[in-house]
């Protein structure tokens, strides 16, 4: 399986290109792959960096059998860049798009950094949301698939259960970490693009993918900022 996958979402930007398959029943085949970084560089990076991946792993963009991008949450204008890229390579080359969650793609990199993961491992995801809080979302791997066990939501560090002893996976630690209770083991781990290249098989074998027109991001917030107003009033509730 040909396969074209990238994030957005956080201030790193993940590529990947797979030239055939990968799993647990074949041998790996290379996978191209480029992380560095991404905010306001995305915009004029990602394309090019695409076409450099695409060459060296030698395939046009018709050779592909879906793009797969990380949907969210995160950064707005991140997920924007991400999900316009993906429509327009898709339109021009008559291909399918995977959005893929990008708390899900945490959790399978936190899942493949640990060597002795168990066939049933259960992690709490977590993303930088900025503005003091951040995205979370529970899952649990068990005979080799993932299934969400709490929907995504937006808390403050401070809100996360006493209880949590799961393993926290996600890039939260470096801002928040001090604030976060409990003491479950904590797994530095981004929304990378060979975790999305790890998560499409499965997901395009259950009928995941969509036009290029229906593919959308995933915000969580309701505003892409907050006024200075409300910020203070915030505050002064405190």
């Amino acid at each position: 399986m040909n396969l074209l996958a990238f994030d957005t979402s956080t201030d790193i930007m993940s590529v990947a290109v797979q030239r055939g398959s990968v799993g647990a029943t074949t041998t790996p085949h290379p996978v191209w792959q480029h992380s560095g970084p991404g905010g306001a560089q995305t915009s004029s990076q990602l394309i090019p960096t695409i076409q450099r991946l695409m060459a060296q792993a030698g395939l046009q963009f018709a050779d592909l059998d879906a793009i797969v991008f990380g949907r969210g949450p995160g950064s707005f204008t991140g997920l924007r860049t991400a999900c316009s890229v993906a429509q327009g390579l898709a339109f021009g080359a008559n291909l399918k798009v995977l959005p893929i969650d990008t708390l899900l793609a945490v959790a399978e990199e936190a899942r493949f950094q640990q060597v002795s993961a168990l066939a049933h491992w259960q992690v709490l995801a977590l993303l930088d949301a900025r503005m003091d809080e951040m995205y979370a979302a529970s899952y649990v791997f068990n005979s080799g698939k993932w299934k969400q066990i709490k929907g995504y939501s937006l808390i403050r560090p401070e809100d996360l259960s006493q209880d949590a002893d799961c393993p926290l996976a996600g890039n939260v630690f470096a801002n928040y970490g001090a604030r976060l209770p409990g003491v479950a083991p904590r797994i530095e781990a981004l929304p990378a693009a060979r975790a999305l290249l790890r998560l499409a098989p499965a997901l395009l074998a259950d009928g995941a993918a969509v036009a290029a027109g229906q593919a959308l991001p995933l915000y969580i917030r309701d505003k892409v900022a907050k006024t200075t107003l409300e910020r203070a009033t915030e505050k002064a509730a405190l």
